[in-house]
């Protein structure tokens, strides 16, 4: 995406970032990027000044946040938002309440929360954000569950569930399966009787990444190349052919998934991995009608920021979660001040652990 077609966060923000030249008295810390460009380079760990509390706002102390690729692209620029510089980074976390504004009314000190939409800003010790932008969780899930719960289980919710009606025994495919948004969809869909076939990139320690994706719940797990292959009839001989794929890729993968789409299907793209274009023989639009469409879950959100469906969606996974249905992805724990290599591995190929930061 161009840097010009970004767009600067605008409403309801944390206060401006400012870090300390002086000695402070353990002061908050946290990692700040002053230019945009690649990261870990232009990304350094600084001692923060927090606001004073004001009567709408909420005093929090982050316990976990991880490092998504959407993070990646805005320290970069070449995300559709960008936080105003300096900014901190981290879009998705969740942290403790230490104290409330005294109009705050639905927060108190010991609650857990996680950001109600992007920029929030998460890798950071403390922070003192407007109520607005905090949504409560319960605080009797796991912190790893919790700190990952914002952006891709609630990406794989809304795709299973806004696009095709489906039924138990209804199948999806899937391409990047083995990424956060992959593993919630199996374990989702698995809880409502939907199998679904996961592609995979081939790579060193495939078989152990298969042997992890259906310990999850996975029917199938191939690889790009199996798109392709005759072999593929062998799985439609047991399970239905999808209604509806959810690709992440582009390019040629995402081409060789639509072929296996049933008529009047839908695929969903939420993402590029490939930074390939996703290309569509004009037979699968006229003969078999098939449908595709984008989604974000990030403008989800905001359309939906005032109505119940945001709520009832986060009741519905923190009771997946509290079932054992729905875990945190396959993660690494990484203490703050250690985030150059988090961030390095991060941005490495065949990347199957997400970095975890922990204050």
């Amino acid at each position: 995406m161009q840097r010009a077609a970004a767009r600067v966060l605008r409403g309801a923000r944390p206060p401006p970032v400012r870090a300390l030249s002086g000695a402070a008295r353990a002061p908050p810390r946290g990692l700040l990027y002053e230019r945009h460009g690649e990261p870990p380079a232009v990304v350094q760990l600084k001692d923060l000044e927090v606001a004073k509390l004001g009567d709408s706002d909420v005093h929090v102390k982050m316990l976990a946040a991880p490092i998504n690729p959407a993070d990646i692209n805005m320290i970069q620029g070449t995300y559709a938002i960008l936080s105003p510089l300096p900014a901190v980074a981290g879009n998705e976390g969740v942290g403790e309440v230490l104290e409330v504004g005294r109009r705050v009314a639905a927060l108190k000190p010991g609650d857990w929360v996680i950001p109600a939409d992007a920029g929030l800003g998460t890798w950071r010790t403390h922070g003192v954000f407007p109520e607005e932008m905090l949504l409560k969780v319960p605080s009797d899930i796991p912190v790893l569950c919790a700190a990952t719960l914002s952006v891709n289980p609630c990406t794989a919710y809304r795709m299973l569930a806004d696009f095709e009606t489906l039924a138990p025994g209804d199948s999806i495919i899937q391409n990047a399966a083995n990424s956060g948004v992959g593993q919630a969809v199996i374990q989702i869909a698995k809880a409502s009787g939907i199998r679904t076939i996961n592609v995979v990139r081939d790579r060193p320690g495939l078989p152990e990444l298969v042997e992890r994706l259906m310990a999850l719940g996975a029917d199938h797990v191939i690889t790009e190349e199996m798109l392709r292959k005759p072999e593929m009839k062998d799985i439609f001989k047991s399970i239905p052919k999808p209604r509806l794929a959810l690709n992440c890729v582009g390019g040629k993968s995402t081409t060789e998934m639509l072929r296996h789409l049933q008529p009047k299907g839908t695929m969903v793209t939420y993402g590029g991995m490939a930074k390939q274009p996703v290309m569509v023989p004009v037979s699968a639009f006229i003969f078999r009608d098939v449908r595709l469409c984008g989604f974000w879950v990030t403008q989800w959100k905001k359309d939906h920021a005032q109505d119940q469906s945001l709520a009832d969606m986060m009741d519905a996974l923190c009771q997946l979660i509290r079932r054992g249905q729905l875990t945190a992805p396959a993660c690494t724990e990484v203490p703050l001040q250690d985030y150059k290599a988090a961030l390095e591995a991060t941005m490495k190929p065949f990347t199957s652990s997400k970095q975890i930061l922990i204050f």
